[in-house]
């Protein structure tokens, strides 16, 4: 029997990455937990020596484990491909993680946007049925990271580990007709950098050295906010040191901030989607003329591959280059923009009012995982 005091209790919240799953409690100010979207099985030769008696890892043990396990990502692109490992990462943050009961606590879970129904509704099968979830919510990542600064409307850059969008949003509701996406993300620009690396005589192959590759881009790489000034500044400007996990140290120079301009020039990369500037236009053209004024005054900043210093200065300058005369530009960057799909779902979900959102177990009962449509748009 559901008993409506449980929505009372705070939610569970999942911010489902094709990278990170960030877990944690509706009310707090960060997650919890982070763990890379992974999960590691034994191979073969693993077995034969008996370290796989385990069967499957997840997250940063699988990572710790990678030279004798095969790796399996179950979100790509934003999309899990693989519901078996979802449902197994969602268990691990459970159980290992949270240490929570899921039937006792409703749960929130991010999604990109334009992800299939039949997604949503899985995701609604293997909450209700599988973790005996009271109640549950699905809402869209680029909202969140707007109701975490407090506000319904604006356009978001949203650019993870797997997926690129641009996402108009008008007082609280996606504009569908306006969302762009690139299949060219974190993961993109860490192999594009890897081979620019590769060119000036540093290799970096394997998975463990790509992790390398990784850190790399995350604590060095940058954007030129004017890519014709930094092309022509001094070698000796620009090099930087970096001490590899074995203490060598290597210099690296135009390759910082080469590497994440495929964000502009994705073709440079190998894949022909237009540049992220290019995308926010393209969306707010797809939309009502009236609000034009409104997403090009609050354009946002989210998710972990938008943390390249100099990235909101080069995009405001792009799109200012290309939009309409005579309109207010404004670009926000807020420090904790890795987090903000995760902060607007604990903001979002510890709300009074937002308790007749919820779709409960007895929705579930009465209509199937078709429930999750009526109240999550």
């Amino acid at each position: 029997m559901f008993n409506l005091k449980v929505l009372d209790t705070p939610a569970v919240i999942f911010d489902n990455g094709s990278g990170l799953c960030k877990a944690g409690i509706a009310g707090e100010n960060i997650p919890r937990v982070i763990i890379p979207t992974v999960v590691g099985r034994a191979r073969a030769t693993a077995v034969m020596l008996g370290v796989g008696h385990k069967g499957y890892y997840i997250g940063d043990e699988a990572q710790a484990k990678r030279g004798i396990l095969s790796l399996n990502y179950p979100m790509e692109h934003g999309i899990v491909t693989s519901w078996e490992d979802m449902e197994k990462v969602w268990r691990h943050l459970y159980q290992e993680e949270l240490k929570l009961k899921a039937y006792k606590r409703p749960v929130m879970l991010t999604e990109a946007p334009l992800n299939p129904h039949a997604n949503r509704e899985k995701m609604a099968e293997i909450m209700f049925e599988v973790f005996n979830v009271p109640a549950m919510f699905v809402a869209l990542q680029a909202i969140l990271s707007l109701y975490a600064l407090g506000q319904t409307t604006g356009i978001v850059l949203d650019s993870g580990d797997g997926v690129t969008h641009t996402v108009p949003i008008y007082e609280g509701h996606c504009l569908p007709q306006g969302v762009c996406r690139m299949n060219f993300a974190g993961r993109d620009i860490t192999k594009y950098f890897a081979m620019l690396l590769m060119e000036s005589g540093h290799y970096f192959v394997s998975t463990a050295e790509r992790e390398v590759v990784k850190d790399i881009k995350e604590k060095l790489c940058y954007v030129a906010v004017d890519i014709n000034l930094e092309n022509m500044k001094p070698p000796k400007e620009i090099l930087r040191k970096y001490i590899l996990p074995d203490g060598n140290i290597i210099k690296i120079g135009d390759q910082l901030y080469r590497a994440p301009e495929v964000l502009f020039t994705p073709i440079n990369a190998g894949n022909t989607a237009t540049g992220v500037h290019q995308m926010i236009l393209e969306s707010i053209r797809k939309c009502d003329m009236d609000i034009h004024k409104y997403l090009f005054g609050n354009m946002v900043l989210a998710g972990g591959s938008t943390l390249f210093h100099g990235l909101d200065k080069r995009v405001l300058k792009e799109v200012q280059l290309l939009a309409p005369r005579g309109l207010t530009l404004k670009i926000r960057a807020p420090p904790e923009r890795i987090f903000s799909g995760w902060i607007g779902a604990s903001i979002l979900s510890s709300l009074p009012t937002f308790k007749p959102m919820w779709v409960t177990v007895n929705d579930y009962k009465e209509y199937g995982p078709a429930a999750i449509h009526q109240k999550c748009f």
